[in-house]
């Protein structure tokens, strides 16, 4: 698959410049998936927004959740093809994908899930979008308890090991994640990427 994404800072105007981290952060993220996943690194391309191109769909999910945990971003993802051959930037880059990409963060620059899903497909980038803009919802009400425990599991942890490391009952730590939506997180992420490879292809 070719995606792009265009992340955009949201309240830019009142907070402080937070492009410097996130590129830190995409990049860090990314040399940990398999065979990279990109084709294009993240890069600023102008002011406070940031593109670049993904080609495995679990590494797009990631990428779009990390962004949605923290609120400061809004993430459109653009689906289709990108006029080769294909240069060393992204800056340089263009074709249908990056202009379905401006309309989907333009777009979810106005939604309060902050996440948007454009490609040629109409329906299959619609139904990528939904359940995106779900784990996104999901991720922004948990509370800092629940992430602690999230994040935790997330490392490879057992239920008993969890509750070990954060000093708490096992039975906390599973009112914990029950609360958090984690078991909800976990069936939706593979639909997410089974929706955001259909509508690459």
């Amino acid at each position: 698959m070719l995606a792009v994404m265009t992340i955009d800072q949201r309240g830019s105007r009142h907070d402080v410049d937070r492009v410097e981290d996130l590129l830190t952060e995409l990049a860090r993220r990314s040399r940990g998936s398999d065979g990279d996943g990109l084709a294009l690194p993240f890069e600023r391309t102008a002011g406070d927004e940031v593109q670049g191109v993904v080609t495995d769909p679990r590494l797009l999910l990631d990428l779009t959740l990390r962004c949605a945990r923290t609120g400061h971003w809004a993430v459109g993802i653009g689906i289709g093809s990108i006029r080769r051959p294909i240069p060393d930037s992204t800056r340089k880059a263009s074709g249908s994908a990056f202009e379905h990409a401006r309309d989907a963060v333009n777009r979810a620059k106005n939604s309060p899930e902050a996440v948007a899903v454009q490609g040629s497909d109409v329906t299959s980038s619609s139904y990528a979008e939904a359940v995106l803009s779900t784990l996104a919802t999901v991720l922004r009400r948990r509370s800092p308890a629940g992430w602690q425990a999230v994040d935790q599991m997330s490392q490879g942890r057992t239920q008993t090991e969890t509750a070990e490391v954060l000093g708490i009952s096992k039975q906390a730590v599973s009112q914990r994640l029950h609360a958090a939506w984690w078991w909800h997180e976990q069936a939706l992420r593979p639909v997410a990427v089974h929706l955001l490879g259909e509508a690459a292809q």
